[in-house]
């Protein structure tokens, strides 16, 4: 639990939160994309762009390669591995949470209809 609040499971949530990251990296899995594809639809500057994917870079969630002049984007293979992991590992505490519940409230149901009839 304490990668989710200081090691790269963190550093991934929070390169993900800002909007334009998480809109980049969508636009990533659709595959590889130069910095002035990826700028297009925003409204700001590539300089701008470039400092959101060193963070993406960082966080290990894209990887870039030289061709030429260009340096395309692509997502990092892997790179959600982690945090599909984490995600996993909640789903199945949820499901047994809920699954406790179900059973307290059928308990419930059954100790009620007992005192009512």
């Amino acid at each position: 639990m304490n990668e989710l609040h200081n090691g790269p499971l963190a550093t991934k949530f929070a390169a993900l939160s800002d909007p334009t990251r998480l809109a980049i990296v969508q636009r990533l899995a659709e595959g590889e994309a130069t910095v002035t594809e990826l700028a297009a639809p925003f409204a700001m500057t590539q300089p701008a762009v470039s400092r959101h994917l060193k963070v993406l870079e960082s966080a290990g969630l894209i990887t870039r390669r030289v061709d030429k002049q260009r340096r395309p984007c692509r997502l990092a293979e892997g790179a959600l591995d982690n945090l599909d992991e984490w995600l996993a590992m909640l789903r199945q505490t949820m499901s047994v949470n809920y699954d406790r519940l179900d059973d307290v409230l059928a308990e419930m149901q059954t100790k009620d209809e007992r005192t009512t009839e």
